[in-house]
């Protein structure tokens, strides 16, 4: 078993909005790498949902440059920071030049979009990722009550409506908000109790922004 499985394509309508998962990227073969949508036309349509410009069909499956597309995304390498960008985002040196490993880890976050890419893990030794607390407005947590470097408890929400394996995030037992969707599953898995969390960086400008998670076994 590997540590990285599949990456899920997520969207949202927009900051604060709930995520969806729309399409699914995944390894096959020796080097081969396809992308295909998993949200139906209909949802596409209740939820307002666009296709990635460079993948417009939700019936297709797609093959060719799956990796060059979406590595666009990715910071390029030749940046002076590229080693704090690495670090933050839990890099191992083998792996700098691996897109798919790089997209999974990084979220091909860009600021233009609403496009997220959230890797499937496995809680196996050496595990370690970056993840962000969602809900954090929702919640209305003061600023001052997460600092970098703090340890966070969390719970299981299996009965949570929106996301079956929704996971709670706590700081001395008051509710913050929820591990991202998809990253919240590795705590389901067989060995996933074991998993710590401890907060990676905080935006905050009198009132609680964002907030970065480090998930490690």
């Amino acid at each position: 078993m590997n540590v990285l499985g599949n990456i899920y394509l997520t969207w949202r309508a927009g900051r604060g909005m709930r995520r969806h998962k729309v399409g699914v990227i995944s390894r096959y073969g020796v080097d081969g790498v396809r992308f295909n949508y998993i949200i139906s036309p209909e949802d596409a349509v209740k939820t307002g949902f666009t296709p990635y410009t460079d993948f417009p069909d939700l019936s297709k499956t797609y093959t060719e440059n799956v990796l060059d597309i979406f590595g666009q995304r990715l910071t390029k390498s030749e940046r002076d920071d590229i080693q704090k960008y690495y670090d933050f985002w839990e890099i191992k040196p083998q792996y700098k030049e691996d897109k798919y490993y790089l997209l999974a880890h990084t979220q091909g976050l860009l600021a233009t979009d609403n496009f997220e890419f959230l890797a499937d893990y496995s809680p196996l030794e050496g595990l370690s990722f970056t993840s962000e607390i969602c809900g954090l407005s929702h919640y209305e947590t003061p600023s001052n009550v997460l600092n970098e470097g703090d340890e966070l408890q969390w719970e299981y929400d299996s009965s949570n409506t929106y996301d079956k394996e929704a996971v709670k995030v706590l700081k001395n037992n008051m509710l913050i908000g929820y591990v991202k969707i998809v990253h919240s599953g590795v705590f389901y898995k067989n060995g996933g109790n074991f998993l710590k969390i401890k907060v990676k960086s905080v935006d905050k400008n009198g009132k609680l922004n964002r907030a970065f998670i480090k998930v490690y076994l």
